[in-house]
């Protein structure tokens, strides 16, 4: 059977691609390997290798004397939250502007698609105030509803790129049909968005897993309401850091995520593809 010889190029560009995976891959496994040594093994005798004695005692701490559990259902419930709330406001909004006639329809749009370009740090002290003029601090919901403001922005764009790339008369033979707007739209629109809607909620959900800085100004003193990003400072003491649980705690921070991207990452793929919206 006759192969076919690859060329000098193809082969530069896979030795190229496998010293990437690898400088991308280390941090990983080096987070994993530091999470079973003790602060003497991972500064000292063997600061790069692999575990001489695998201490699962730091996992069982980050459990029992960290609480890290309580950490991790409230970013769990956060992160979903927000992903519900961006993925809902933001499916009728970006509907309503690309197909629909109404006054002020490019106004909002452009004033929405404002906040893609407003930092959250520029913006802390306004949030923290509105938070506090509806009484929402010291629960979830002091997290929840600006994560869903500043994700909105960019989810509202990406939608409205599809919806544009979806054609009306799909609409209209579905009108013709008998069906109503609402059966239109969650029978025949949505489904057709499904890539952009399931890449969105991926980014979402990271966004809001890994957010740091407005949670510790909005729940920081609230050890309750506390997230896993907030629950690795735990670890550092005055005069000591548990290394060793915070590596525990970090490699069940990113667990989630990384689970997530794996099992998606075909239909973020497809996302990312021009006419992916309208495939079929």
């Amino acid at each position: 059977m006759h192969k076919l010889k690859k060329s000098p190029a193809r082969i530069v560009f896979l030795i190229f691609c496998w010293i990437y995976a690898a400088f991308s891959l280390y941090p990983l496994i080096w987070m994993l390997f530091y999470s079973l040594k003790n602060n003497d093994e991972i500064f000292i005798t063997n600061p790069f290798g692999f575990p001489t004695n695998f201490r699962i005692e730091n996992y069982v701490k980050a459990f029992k004397m960290y609480n890290v559990p309580l950490y991790f259902v409230n970013s769990l419930i956060v992160s979903l939250a927000t992903v519900v709330g961006v993925i809902f406001c933001s499916l009728l909004f970006s509907y309503a502007t690309s197909r629909m006639e109404f006054k002020g329809k490019a106004f909002f749009r452009t004033f929405l698609g404002i906040g893609m370009f407003i930092p959250a740090q520029a913006i802390m002290i306004p949030v923290v105030k509105q938070v506090q003029f509806f009484h929402l601090m010291g629960t979830r919901f002091s997290l929840i509803f600006p994560y869903i403001a500043i994700n909105l922005a960019f989810s509202c764009m990406v939608y409205y790129g599809f919806f544009k790339g979806i054609p009306r008369e799909l609409e209209e033979a579905a009108c013709m049909d008998g069906a109503t707007i609402y059966q239109t739209f969650f029978k025949i629109i949505v489904p057709l968005v499904r890539p952009a809607t399931i890449t969105l909620a991926i980014y979402t959900f990271l966004n809001a897993w890994n957010e740091f800085i407005l949670a510790n100004v909005l729940v920081g003193s609230i050890p309750s309401m506390k997230t896993l990003p907030l629950g690795v400072l735990f670890f550092q003491g005055s005069f000591t850091t548990d290394w060793g649980g915070m590596g525990a705690t970090m490699v069940i921070a990113s667990f989630p995520a990384i689970i997530i991207y794996t099992l998606f990452s075909e239909q973020v793929e497809n996302a990312m593809t021009v006419g992916g919206a309208v495939k079929g």
